[in-house]
């Protein structure tokens, strides 16, 4: 029987929405010849230390997530982007273990094309993330304050990517323009939007909540 993760089991167990769907994934997975790992709180699966594939439960559904999904030859027409900007990852999403039980095989076929794309070393083309527009309300604060476009543009282009979606998901101005003021000491200490600022996070650079304990 293949070896799977303790974590993963606490995970099931303690689920009691999408247990049978989770636990029938897990099995279709490690037996496509995947490791199961436990990452970003979730049920992961890798191929040789890459990342292949992550379970995730929402409310209406639990998801099968391909990191690299964008490169898979979708025949059956069942990925999803998760998002309007992702750029790699696509999903397949599950409302019932019998739904999971009819794509067992596309879900084998789809974890071969992805343990194919990282043996080949098929790398996604992330070169949408150059084209991103600056937000007026970010170079309004360039003007008034010159080292934070120096700063900005020091980060890496992931971090700025991040920073560039947190300010134009707001619909309002004033509000991009608050969330651009709220960023600028992480911009100028070099940090992401995502990183973490207190250094008591177990993932970094990613802040992982661990902040959190300095209030209790």
């Amino acid at each position: 029987m293949p070896k799977v993760h303790p974590k993963v089991s606490e995970f099931i167990k303690k689920d009691s929405n999408w247990r049978k769907e989770i636990r029938t994934l897990r099995s279709i997975l490690v037996d496509s010849g995947l490791t199961e790992d436990f990452k970003w709180r979730a049920p992961c699966y890798t191929f040789e230390n890459s990342n292949i594939a992550i379970i995730a439960r929402l409310k209406d559904s639990c998801t099968l997530s391909f990191f690299k999904g964008i490169l898979l030859n979708d025949e059956a027409k069942v990925l999803v982007a998760p998002g309007k900007n992702s750029q790699s990852a696509r999903v397949i999403r599950f409302f019932s273990e019998e739904e999971i039980h009819s794509h067992t095989d596309t879900i084998r076929s789809y974890v071969q094309q992805a343990i194919e794309i990282e043996q080949s070393g098929k790398k996604v083309d992330f070169s949408q993330k150059d084209n991103l527009e600056i937000p007026k309300e970010l170079q309004q604060t360039y003007d008034e304050n010159p080292l934070l476009q120096a700063a900005f543009e020091s980060l890496t282009p992931g971090r700025q990517r991040g920073y560039i979606l947190h300010f134009t998901g707001a619909k309002q101005s004033r509000t991009r323009k608050d969330r651009v003021e709220k960023s600028v000491d992480r911009i100028m200490a070099g940090k992401g939007i995502h990183d973490c600022i207190c250094g008591l996070s177990s993932r970094l650079p990613r802040c992982d909540g661990s902040h959190q304990s300095l209030r209790k």
